[in-house]
């Protein structure tokens, strides 16, 4: 089974967003705590499978320098073209959006813009307040309700600042999930709310750390390493439980390899939250 979904893909479309937003060629920015991840829609499989992206560029959602966006934005779009932005990071993405606008007014690049919302995505969430759940994690579930196997639920991992682990019916309905601390939050929660206790880089990379940590550094280490993992896998335990047994994992983020040992039978998508975004153009370039 591909790294790459669960299903099979599409064929080609006729190029790059075509006949999604005007012609214009599309791209996508999902604006997290930590980075702003962005890429181009390449080809958007309308029939099974997931939206194919390519020109991959990572910005620091805190302090992104405006030249490197116009030099990303140059070479995924020379010509006219429309950002989708899913954020949950409101101040980086008005930066991000405030710098696009710059961009295509100074450089003479028309650039439109459209924020996606839950109301955007092929998805149903089957919650009180759809609005008040994170984009990323709703982006990233209609992406996964495309590739899992027909009728059965699934779990969908998100390894990111934080970890959420959320789930979808069998037939597809968002039904909420689960939220932790990533590594590094975990590591700068010990290091800002204890007098004694070092900044420590959060391991969750490579091998193990040791158990018994021989330091406090060590210790640290040790507690984040195993304890993610821990709980991650326990928390994906409680979500098939919930959904019968029989849930399909799928798993995604900038450091899912890391905890891939611990749930050896999950699928690997990297770019599950931005294919997810691709799959609301359409609604939101008709806005």
């Amino acid at each position: 089974m591909s790294d790459r979904g669960m299903g099979e893909r599409a064929g080609p479309s006729s190029g790059p967003g075509r006949g999604i937003c005007s012609g214009d060629t599309v791209l996508l920015a999902d604006v997290g705590n930590s980075r702003i991840k962005l890429a181009r829609l390449d080809d958007f499989a309308a029939c099974a499978g997931l939206p194919t992206v390519a020109r991959r560029q990572d910005l620091d959602s805190r302090g992104f320098h405006p030249d490197n966006l116009e030099r990303w934005l140059l070479a995924a779009a020379p010509g006219p073209a429309v950002i989708l932005v899913a954020s949950v990071y409101e101040a980086a993405a008005s930066r991000l959006e405030a710098t696009v606008a710059d961009i295509s007014a100074t450089k003479h690049r028309p650039v439109r813009q459209r924020r996606i919302g839950h109301q955007d995505l092929p998805l149903s969430v089957a919650l009180d307040e759809p609005h008040k759940v994170g984009i990323d994690r709703l982006a990233a579930a209609a992406a996964a309700g495309l590739v899992k196997p027909a009728g059965r639920p699934a779990v969908v991992v998100d390894c990111g600042t934080a970890v959420t682990v959320d789930m979808l019916a069998a037939d597809g309905r968002f039904l909420g999930g689960a939220i932790l601390p990533g590594p590094a939050l975990m590591a700068r929660a010990l290091a800002e709310g204890t007098s004694r206790l070092p900044a420590v880089a959060a391991a969750v990379g490579g091998e193990l750390p040791a158990m018994p940590g021989r330091s406090t550094e060590a210790a640290i280490a040790a507690g984040i390493g195993h304890g993610i993992r821990g709980a991650i896998t326990r928390l994906v335990a409680e979500a098939r439980a919930a959904s019968g047994g029989d849930a399909a994992t799928i798993l995604t983020g900038g450091w899912a390899e890391a905890v891939r040992d611990v749930l050896p039978d999950a699928v690997v998508i990297p770019d599950l939250v931005l294919t997810g975004i691709a799959l609301g153009a359409g609604r939101a370039c008709a806005r």
